[in-house]
């Protein structure tokens, strides 16, 4: 079951009011744009951006039945990296808010069939888009141990990662089940308590998944285009779940607030609650920063 995440902090952060209108640049399963269409009502509009062909027309159907028609929201099959196209398209120069809920969707990791979860056998796919680009049995199929370590380093902080990339790098999997069991074998796992053990897995799922879907080029693209996006006065907030997504938050908010772009900019981190987090272990890594424009640069 998928549950949004720190709902009310990241309405707080987006100061949202009556008429405004916005982008929702990871649609996922429409938990925040629920909440968001509620309060840019009336005379409010959204426009929700998603890569997902699979969850995307669902989500829309969610949001239909709750009563949220063409007049308050548009829903675009983009990745949010194409955000000033889409606004280009939609005729719109700037919003007044800007959401972004990074990483996967509950619906993606829960499904098998799209190869995200360690926890279910399945195919070895991760794309968010099975539509484009190559699955991740190709990319480790394909991929040079030397790449395979940098990936694992940058995008999951993975300690171990040329000895596990030495290992993996260039050979083909059947599915998830056969990765994990690979990685169960190497002898470096059996130094390791099943806790630590099982957090290797991650580390390896989550940095192949950041790597197939080029998640951190998307997002530094968004980022560089998100000021000229943003109304004079316009707030954006981001949710971001591990430390390589919220280094590069924290260093685009910093260096927009150093040049002007933006002028107020979030004092640390925003972290979900003790009662969420134990209510939803899904919450607990996850980072809430904010900013907002300054004058117009355009």
């Amino acid at each position: 079951m998928h549950v949004p995440i720190m709902v009310e902090e990241c309405l707080a952060a987006l100061h949202l009011e009556p008429g405004q209108t916005g982008v929702d640049g990871t649609l996922g399963y429409g938990g925040h744009a629920r909440q968001i269409l509620a309060r840019i009502a009336p005379g409010g509009h959204l426009i929700g951006l998603d890569l997902d062909p699979i969850e995307q027309p669902k989500t829309v159907a969610r949001l239909l039945e709750s009563g949220f028609g063409e007049e308050t929201f548009t829903a675009v099959h983009s990745n949010y990296a194409g955000i000033r196209k889409v606004l280009d398209g939609q005729g719109i120069g700037a919003v007044d808010f800007v959401f972004a809920d990074l990483g996967c969707s509950s619906m993606q990791f829960d499904n098998p069939a799209r190869g995200f979860t360690f926890k279910s056998d399945g195919p070895l796919d991760m794309r968010m888009n099975p539509q484009r680009g190559i699955s991740a049995a190709d990319w480790l199929a394909k991929v040079k141990a030397s790449k395979l370590a940098e990936a694992l380093r940058e995008n999951s902080d993975e300690p171990y990662a040329d000895e596990i990339a030495a290992e993996l790098a260039g050979k083909r999997f059947k599915g998830t089940k056969d990765l994990v069991e690979s990685l169960q074998r190497l002898p470096l796992m059996a130094r390791m308590d099943e806790e630590r053990a099982e957090l290797t897995v991650r580390r390896v799922f989550q940095a192949i998944r950041i790597a197939v879907n080029e998640e951190f080029s998307s997002l530094d693209a968004f980022l560089r285009q998100l000021p000229d996006c943003l109304k004079p006065g316009g707030r954006a907030a981001i949710l971001t779940f591990h430390s390589g997504e919220d280094r590069r938050v924290k260093k685009a908010f910093q260096a927009g607030g150093r040049d002007g772009v933006y002028v107020e900019v979030s004092d640390g981190v925003v972290i979900a609650g003790p009662e969420e987090r134990r209510n939803n272990p899904r919450s607990a890594p996850a980072k809430l920063r904010w900013a907002v424009k300054g004058e117009s640069r355009r």
